[in-house]
């Protein structure tokens, strides 16, 4: 065996999972997972030779560039001069089998595997991908002859826009390396993996290089190192979103003398999230904590995600949306109005169009520009507050444990990795977003809370 095709403890025992159980490499940088990933697809390929084919499916076209590299050394020492890869159509030429390089950004660019059978599919840096709508659909590719096992292989690391959907599916259900049963109906097996498993590295130098890319961002590294997915390890509010500090039980009702408003983020096709929050103008609240003048609680949510898709909307219509918005409203005592993304108000069509905060403004639900400056401003706003939860003297920002889509999301928005003072725009932000606005909305004049 060639030392291109010779695999490290942590390949082999990958290798040595039946077929019939599907993969998830799943653990920190470094552990060898592409040359992994390489190995089962030749396996496959020597197994089952004309049978054999398989889809590698990245998210960028630069994800599919690098593992084409992997796959060229291996192939050229297996099969010589006999392995030839068409860089037009992603596919390599090989004595026998089939192997095909995709670029699935969207689910509407899965038309270019769309009504094709594979034997074989793997999707690498499976966090990149917001939601795993795309992801689902491969999986009606998955096709081939009795004798010859499907099967899956997806790989990731801790971190990136869906990491909470991943975790949930692929990590939490069970214990490293024992199978569990998955939605689909079939067996899985979560092989984890850290830079220490991999003989081929300098382990202390790449310990160095890793901690110099993640900036200062202790969370980050110890995602990127230890391979944790049991929290949101680098996530944009670690260090300062707390649930010991920031959960607070539900309230009855808006305190006397407190500011009351509304806060919205919309979409359609993406969740819209509208919370109902309440500023303190320095005093006790109903669960005898003190908080400080200008803390800020969102005591209620109406986020429209569909159910373990934080990313993906209901399509309601403004109508709609208005009408849930004025019932959580009514609920409250709280007048249904408040601060949107200044988005809403553009005309799109004209001057005299009407703008989204028309149409809710139609259906008796008043919006006004947030007037949130600087994106990365409002965030550090929330950041801050967030920080100060808890403290006697300074404002804080607190999150009612009635907001379910804001806890479910704020914990494992991940940083913009061009951009570590943003958050990855990628990710379930809505909830993010529509706090976010209501920290920076100030109220023209001072309205009483009740209507």
């Amino acid at each position: 065996m060639t030392e291109e095709m010779a695999p490290t403890p942590y390949q082999a025992r990958v290798l040595s999972v039946p077929e019939t159980v599907d993969l998830f490499l799943g653990g920190g940088r470094g552990g060898g997972k592409s040359h992994c990933k390489a190995l089962l697809i030749l396996r496959h390929v020597e197994q089952y030779r004309e049978k054999a084919r398989v889809l590698y499916v990245r998210r960028t076209y630069k994800g599919l560039a690098d593992f084409e590299l992997v796959l060229r050394s291996l192939f050229s020492a297996a099969y010589g001069s006999a392995a030839s890869y068409n860089s037009t159509e992603h596919v390599f030429r090989l004595p026998y089998g089939y192997v095909e390089l995709a670029q699935v950004d969207t689910p509407a660019a899965y038309d270019k595997v769309q009504g094709r059978s594979f034997t074989l599919i793997m999707v690498d840096e499976l966090t990149q991908w917001a939601d795993p709508l795309a992801i689902d659909m491969l999986r009606s590719n998955l096709r081939g002859p009795k004798d010859v096992p499907l099967r899956t292989v997806y790989a990731g690391n801790p971190g990136g826009a869906g990491h909470h959907w991943v975790a949930s599916r692929y990590v939490l259900p069970g214990r490293a390396w024992v199978p569990f049963a998955t939605e689909a109906g079939g067996l899985c097996a979560h092989a984890p993996s850290t830079y220490l498993d991999n003989p081929h590295l300098d382990s202390d130098d790449y310990r160095r290089q890793l901690r110099a890319a993640c900036a200062g961002d202790e969370e980050l590294f110890r995602a990127w190192t230890e391979g944790d997915w049991s929290v949101a390890r680098g996530a944009f509010f670690a260090g300062c979103l707390s649930p010991e500090r920031c959960a607070v039980d539900p309230w009855a009702e808006v305190p006397a003398g407190w500011e009351a408003f509304i806060a919205h983020d919309f979409g359609t096709a993406s969740p819209s999230a509208t919370y109902v929050m309440a500023r303190s103008p320095g005093t006790v609240g109903p669960d005898g904590r003190y908080y400080p003048r200008g803390s800020v609680v969102a005591l209620d949510e109406l986020a429209t995600a569909r159910p373990n898709r934080p990313s993906e909307g209901l399509g309601w219509t403004v109508p709609r949306l208005a009408e849930a918005i004025k019932e959580m409203c009514t609920r409250w005592g709280v007048a249904p109005d408040g601060a949107a993304d200044d988005a809403i108000f553009a005309r799109a069509r004209g001057y005299a169009a009407a703008t989204i905060a028309d149409e809710f403004s139609q259906q008796g639900v008043s919006f006004s520009p947030c007037g949130k400056g600087t994106r990365k401003a409002g965030w550090q706003r929330m950041r801050t507050m967030l920080s100060q939860a808890g403290s006697p003297d300074l404002p804080g920002l607190y999150i009612s444990r009635l907001c379910n889509y804001a806890w479910e999301t704020l914990p494992t928005i991940p940083r913009d990795p061009r951009d570590l003072e943003d958050l990855d725009s990628d990710a379930p932000d809505h909830g993010a977003d529509a706090i976010r606005y209501g920290l920076v909305w100030t109220r023209a004049r001072f309205t009483c809370r009740n209507f």
